[in-house]
Formats: structure tokens, C-alpha cells, sequence
């Protein structure tokens, strides 16, 4: 028996599903037993795990791991279970190992990793561990050997057609649907992996290495229908980490989702979306586009040209973009990247000024704000951290620390030039932000009270007074709105 583990990685009751697991349970169905154990659903999960070895011993426990909440879930709970199940190897896969395998293989709790796309891999992994063989043949692996890290080639992304479907019936399915904005009953998917871009802040790129793969307009449809049948799935979020790249593919998924009645959500990037023709635009509007997701990153081109966001990226397209999705009735969601070096108070203002001028042409915007944080061979950002004394962890003590938590939740990025200034100023004009333009998105938020929390708002957004607005905060607890930020989107 293989067990394919989710550790608990949410307080939010909106339990997310885990679709890399779907994914891996795909590829052994017919020739490894296994079973999925979710610790966003499961109360004990290391309890599960060890009556399944009970019942039928296992070969291996198969692990997702994100940074946040999810690596420290990951750490505790299979400590717990190398302490148990001595014998049983442990494999990570996932943005995390796929980043940091010494740090994750520093310790005997991890005995191998999976680096980047993984159903592949992991086939292969279990078939050798299985009949015996050398891990070395094996691409996309890191692991121990002679007291070091050996780390495999990297492995071709697999086109996605020529995996299998996922196996919806081995989870709980009605318990991970749930309400929002966009449906009663909203389903997840993701439709391809990886982007062809190359942007200095993004862990992506060590996860695809600047290739993507994508499903057909056919099978993604197929795989809407039978969600939208089997479990009355209205709506869906596409968790593509850029679904926009091809417009004909996003043309023709538009068309079979339409008679579906399902409406949706996906993230792309502001300049491909601005180059999509009016046709398609008219498409997908038409078959329940309700909101995009888009990393803005910044006010300012320089900046942008700094981040390697490539292409025709340019903060004058961010404008646009707004202006044209408003008069499809689509709402943008923008992230923003603030506290660049080698200024970052300067970089701060300068979005911030952005940001308002966006919120004219278009106040429905949501708008998600980061103070940036490194990540492994980011290139010019990264190396002007570590000549001032940046360094990641190198133990899976050092990542679960306090301190690193609130570095992969982006709280705080540790970084020498992104001071505690920086990240309170970056909250106080949250705070005022959200209060004066209350999101689109929280449907329990009355129209009263939105007016109510624009006219405690507005002297401050109207003379940017946005330092410590106590009086904001206080609304916020009392109200409970949603801030961009807590969406879930």
C-alpha cells in the first residue's frame, strides 16, 4: 500500500483540492494499491496513516509540500510517522522540495524528493524501489547518498493529454466544493503546468523551467462536463500558474464551457490578455468569465524590465487592461510586488500612486499587494540579497522557525532593505484601500455597510493619510469583510 499524504496546509473551512495527489493516484491506478490521505479533512492524519499500515503494510508515504503552513504540517506529521514506521520511505514532491531539497534532506525524516512535474517520476521511483535499481537512472530526483545530496537530471514535462484522468472517486468530493463569488458550488482544475516566462520573483520557474504543457480544449471540457454532472459543479477556478498563453485553446475551452452555465476564473498575464482580439474577449464573457487573475507586479516599466517579466510587459499595458475588462464587466485582480531594492521605500510610493491611478479607471480592481521576497536563482535580486547577508535555511528546523513561516506567507521577506517600515506602511494603505473601495467579491457585505465603510474611509484615501488607521482595523473586526488578500480567489 502507498499512501499519497496532503498535510493540513488551511484554517479557511473552504478545504482545497488536492490536485497534485489526483494527479500522482492517476498514474497508479491499475498497478500500485494506494490511498489518499487529506489533513485538511482528516482529524488525525498520522493516526490514518498508521492504521492503513495496520491493515496492509505500507511501501511508502508520497508527500505534497508547499512552503507556509502546509512544510510545517509536512515536518511535524512525518517526523511522527518516521518515528512509527521507521522502515517506510518517505518521498516529498511539490514547490518546496523542488526548490529545497538539501534543506529538506538535511534530516532523516525525508528519504527522497521529486522535483518539479512528478507523475512520471514517481512511477518510476516506486517501480525501482520496488524491483530494485539505481535512482541515478531516475530524472527528476534529489536524495541522499554517502552523506550528500545527489540530484538527477531534470525530467521533460509530460503532455498532459497523455495522462490520465483523475481519479474523483478515491476523495469526499462534496467536501471540497464550496461557495463564494463566483458559485453555489465551485470546482478547482488545473489545465496545464508550467510558463514559457522567466520573472526573478517566481518559484514557478525552477518548478517548469520555462516550459509549458497544457491540456486540450476537449479534455478540459470533458473534465468541466463530468464535475458539472456527477457533483453540480456551477462554477470552476482555473489554478494554472498562466492559462492565457494560447488564445486559440482559451477560445475554444470558452466554447464548451458555455452551455455548461458554469461561470470561472483564471490568471494570466496582463500582456498576452491585451492582445487577445475582441472576438475572444466577447467568448469568454459570454461563457461565464467572471474574474482574472494577473500579476501587475509593479507601477513602473524599469521595474518590470528589472523583475525579467519579458515580453511586452510595460505598467501603462496595467491601465489598459483595466479599462478593457471593465467594459466586459470581467473583474481584475491585480498583485503587486513592493519593496524592491535597490529603494524600496521608493519603489513602495511609486506603485502605490500606480495603484490609485488604477482604481480611477477601474474601482472594481482587486488588489493584492507583496513585499518581495527572494527565491533561488532569481538572478540580479537574489544576488544583491545574499551580498547583504541573505541566506535561506538549511535545515527543515530553520524553515519551520517563526521566522521563515512568516518569510513564505510573505509577511516577512527577511530581506536586508525590507525593513519593518516597509511591510507596515504596505498594511496601513491596505487597510484604507480595502475600506474605501470594499471588494466586488463579498456577497454578505450590505450595501449599507459599504457605505458606511467608504465615508470612514475617504478623508484618508483623499489626502493618502494612510498611517495607522486604527478606526479602519476596528471596522474590519466588527464588519468581517473580505479583504483581497482572504478572498481564496
Amino acid at each position: 500500500m502507498i499512501v499519497l499524504f496532503n498535510p493540513w496546509s488551511t484554517p479557511s473551512p473552504k478545504r482545497p483540492l488536492p490536485m497534485s495527489l489526483l494527479a500522482l493516484g492517476s498514474m497508479l491506478e491499475g498497478e500500485f494499491e494506494y490511498c489518499i490521505v487529506d489533513g485538511n479533512v482528516e482529524a488525525d492524519p498520522v493516526a490514518r496513516i498508521v492504521e492503513i499500515h495496520l491493515r496492509a503494510p505500507l511501501r511508502a508515504v508520497a508527500v505534497t509540500v508547499m512552503p507556509g503552513p502546509q512544510l510545517r504540517s509536512a515536518v511535524w506529521a512525518c517526523r511522527q510517522i518516521k518515528r512509527v514506521l521507521p522502515g517506510v520511505p518517505v518521498i516529498w514532491g511539490g514547490y518546496f522540495p523542488s526548490q529545497h531539497a538539501d534543506a529538506c534532506l538535511s534530516e532523516s525524516t525525508v528519504d527522497v524528493c521529486v522535483r518539479g512535474q512528478g507523475e512520471q517520476t514517481m512511477v518510476e521511483l516506486l517501480r525501482t524501489m520496488a524491483k530494485g535499481g539505481a535512482l541515478s537512472s531516475i530524472p527528476g530526483l534529489a536524495y541522499r547518498e554517502n552523506g550528500a545530496v545527489q540530484r538527477t537530471a531534470a525530467r521533460a514535462l509530460t503532455p498532459l493529454d497523455e495522462l490520465p484522468d483523475w481519479p474523483y472517486q478515491r476523495l469526499p468530493m462534496a467536501r471540497y466544493f464550496h461557495s463564494h463569488y463566483l458559485g453555489r458550488r465551485v470546482a478547482t482544475h488545473h489545465s496545464s503546468f508550467g510558463c514559457p516566462f522567466a520573472c526573478n520573483f517566481c518559484a514557478v520557474v525552477g518548478m517548469a523551467n520555462r516550459r509549458w504543457v497544457s491540456q486540450s480544449p476537449a479534455r478540459v471540457g470533458g473534465v468541466l462536463e463530468r464535475q458539472h454532472r456527477e457533483y453540480g459543479a456551477d462554477a470552476v477556478q482555473f489554478h494554472d500558474m498562466d492559462f492565457f498563453i494560447s488564445e486559440a485553446r482559451t477560445q475554444a475551452i470558452a466554447d464548451r464551457l458555455r452551455p455548461l452555465g458554469m461561470a470561472w476564473w483564471a490568471l494570466g498575464r496582463v500582456d498576452e490578455l491585451m492582445r487577445y482580439k475582441p472576438a475572444t474577449w466577447e467568448a469568454m464573457k459570454a461563457s461565464g468569465l467572471k474574474m482574472v487573475f494577473c500579476g501587475a507586479e509593479s507601477g513602473s516599466t524599469d521595474m518590470l524590465e528589472r523583475m525579467n517579466k519579458g515580453g511586452t510587459a510595460s505598467a501603462e499595458l496595467t491601465i489598459d487592461l483595466a479599462a478593457r475588462m471593465k467594459s466586459y464587466g470581467v473583474v481584475p485582480e491585480f498583485s503587486f510586488v513592493v519593496g524592491n531594492p535597490p529603494d524600496p521605500a521608493a519603489d513602495l510610493a511609486h506603485t502605490l500612486a500606480f495603484i490609485r491611478r488604477v482604481k480611477r479607471v477601474n474601482p472594481a480592481t482587486e488588489i493584492i499587494l507583496y513585499v518581495y521576497s527572494p527565491v533561488p536563482l532569481d538572478g540580479h535580486f537574489y544576488d544583491a540579497a545574499q551580498s547583504q547577508g541573505f541566506a535561506f535555511p538549511e535545515t527543515l528546523d530553520g524553515w519551520v522557525s517563526d521566522k521563515w513561516q512568516a518569510f513564505a506567507l510573505r509577511r516577512d521577506p527577511s530581506t536586508p532593505w525590507s525593513h519593518g517600515d516597509v511591510r507596515r506602511r504596505v498594511r496601513d494603505f491596505e487597510s484604507v484601500l480595502n475600506a474605501y473601495y470594499p471588494t466586488v467579491t463579498d456577497v454578505r457585505l450590505t450595501s449599507g455597510r459599504r457605505r458606511l465603510l467608504r465615508a470612514a474611509a475617504a478623508w484618508r484615501y483623499h489626502t493618502e493619510s494612510y498611517t495607522r488607521p486604527v478606526e479602519l482595523n476596528l471596522l474590519q473586526r466588527a464588519f468581517r469583510y473580505q479583504r483581497p488578500e482572504t478572498t481564496g480567489f
